[in-house]
């Protein structure tokens, strides 16, 4: 059996602050990055080269992108934060399918909060759909 490598445009995002279908639909997902922050040493007498210490993971922002949605949890989940100042951090996860629909890897983003909300420019000489981007800071993710 012939081995093929994952598409990326087959994915969900589910919220757990939503059970609305329309808020799993994304145009697209990036920010699924973790790197080590780093402390260098230098050793007295070692002059060729010096010690790189990993300190800490350190994750950036998750960039969500997708068709303006008018009725949707996830949205007033955005504008309450800042509109009201009111942060409620959320658990979610994002979900690479396969051809049958089915799970190939899922990562779980916890504690994810609104830290940037916007909407594409509006344009009358322009043919194109309404594109919201949400950018969410959240505390690390897992694979399960």
């Amino acid at each position: 059996m012939a081995f093929y490598p994952p598409v990326g445009f087959h994915f969900a995002v589910r919220f757990g602050i939503s059970d609305q279908d329309n808020d799993t639909r994304f145009q697209s997902v990036s920010g699924l990055s973790v790197e080590y922050e780093t402390e260098t040493i230098n050793e007295g007498g070692e002059n060729r080269f010096v010690h790189e210490i990993p300190v800490r993971t350190s994750y950036s922002n998750l960039v969500l992108k997708r068709g303006m949605m008018v009725d949707s949890a996830v949205v007033n989940w955005c504008i309450d934060a800042f509109e009201n100042r009111s942060f409620q951090p959320t658990d979610l996860q994002v979900i690479l399918l396969n051809e049958n629909h089915e799970p190939l890897r899922t990562w779980s983003v916890v504690r994810a909060w609104p830290k940037r909300w916007s909407v594409s420019d509006f344009n009358a000489e322009d043919n194109s759909i309404v594109i919201e981007t949400l950018e969410l800071s959240y505390r690390y993710y897992k694979l399960l």
